[in-house]
């Protein structure tokens, strides 16, 4: 053996520099490597993942606006309904209210005209009642009275207030 002066043999170095290194490149391409790209290959798909999550986030965010701009139409359609119901209401209670007003006014009218019938029929009936009373108290003083004086004197004055009125 070839010793050197502080024991230090070359030849054992290289030899374990040489198994290092075999051992190095041995470790390197079986597990290194392999981890390496698994590493790699994960970081991918979570990288993928994170950018599918991301536009399918995007794609919700357009959905969400877009069920926004929808609901507010209809919402914006139900309140253009709800006016125009209630401007169909108004005008049908309008008309109900004229329809009401014009059957007050004939109820009105009738009223009138059944109370100028009413006055008519009772003045009717007081000429009548006056004729008669007058032609009783007519009889009445030609039977008790013979003179026909009295008789025409009634006569003309009954035949002067006829004329008056």
């Amino acid at each position: 053996m070839n010793n050197i002066p502080l024991n230090i043999d070359f030849q054992q170095i290289f030899l374990h520099l040489l198994n290092f290194t075999i051992l190095t490149a041995g470790l390197y391409f079986l597990l290194y490597k392999p981890v390496k790209d698994f590493m790699d290959k994960r970081i991918a798909y979570y990288r993928d993942m994170d950018q599918a999550a991301e536009t399918k986030l995007s794609e919700a965010e357009e959905y969400r606006d877009d069920c926004r701009k929808k609901q507010q139409g209809i919402e914006e359609k139900l309140m253009e309904q709800e006016e125009e119901a209630a401007r169909k209401r108004l005008q049908a209670d309008e008309a109900e209210l004229q329809k009401a007003r014009e059957q007050a006014d004939k109820i009105i009218q009738d009223a009138r005209a059944e109370a100028e019938r009413e006055h008519e029929k009772i003045l009717e009936n007081a000429r009548k009642e006056a004729a008669d009373m007058v032609t009783v108290a007519v009889e009445k003083l030609l039977l008790e009275s013979a003179d026909s004086e009295v008789f025409d004197q009634f006569l003309s004055s009954a035949e002067g207030s006829v004329g008056d009125e």
